[in-house]
């Protein structure tokens, strides 16, 4: 969802970005405020098996906020696929090492300039949208693919929760783009909505390119804009 946020060319006056998972967000919430000590803590970080699993054991309890962000930002640098819960070290014999200090601290400070005005919250979806909702406001959702909700971690999207999530948008007053998998169920329970087939391509680890049809899902007429993208 983020990667989505910051590649956006246009800016709204009013922005919020939001993740359940608490890694994530106190992620951002130090590269949005703490940006150069951030930097200090990941500048002596190496590609290394050892580290990423020494860190990947430890208790979480007995770090900083700095030290968990920190943490985070390489294991998911290095994790295999990029996913935020993964736990399988990612290198490849035909590519660069996927972590690269100097790179990495570009990049926050990059997205510490695209956040200073942006809101940062840890909400649950449906307290978020609640929240938020209004005429002009547009929300867009990024929820686990139909048949791995886990990936996002365990307990926080059960498949129950895209019906619930169906329910809910429909009785919105803002606009809505969602976008995911493609599955006979998703097409089922968001079948009020307009429903878009998009061809897109996941990457791992910039070595293999699968080319895919995802959803793009809304409560407004979004044809043109699906058809030039």
């Amino acid at each position: 969802m983020a990667g989505v946020f910051l590649a956006r060319t246009q800016r709204a006056t009013a922005e919020v970005i939001n993740d359940i998972n608490s890694d994530i967000y106190n992620l951002f919430r130090l590269v949005q405020r703490h940006p150069q000590q951030l930097k200090e803590v990941i500048h002596y970080h190496l590609t290394s098996r050892q580290e990423y699993y020494c860190l990947g054991k430890t208790n979480p309890d007995t770090l900083t906020d700095l030290e968990k962000a920190a943490r985070f930002l390489y294991r998911l640098r290095l994790t295999f696929g990029t996913k935020p819960i993964g736990n399988s070290y990612g290198v490849s014999k035909s590519t660069a090492a996927r972590f690269n200090s100097f790179k990495v601290c570009t990049l926050i400070d990059n997205v510490h300039a695209y956040l200073t005005h942006v809101a940062i919250e840890n909400l649950d979806y449906k307290d978020f949208i609640k929240r938020y909702d209004g005429p002009q406001t547009l929300f867009y959702l990024d929820p686990p693919y139909y048949g791995h909700e886990n990936d996002y971690g365990k307990n926080i999207f059960a498949r129950d929760d895209f019906e619930y999530l169906s329910h809910i948008l429909a009785n919105i007053e803002g606009a809505f783009i969602l976008s995911i998998n493609v599955h006979p169920e998703i097409q089922r329970l968001f079948a009020n909505f307009t429903i878009i087939p998009v061809k897109t391509s996941y990457s791992i680890n910039n070595a293999y390119n699968k080319k895919v049809t995802e959803f793009i899902i809304s409560n407004r007429d979004i044809s043109k804009y699906a058809q030039a993208s």
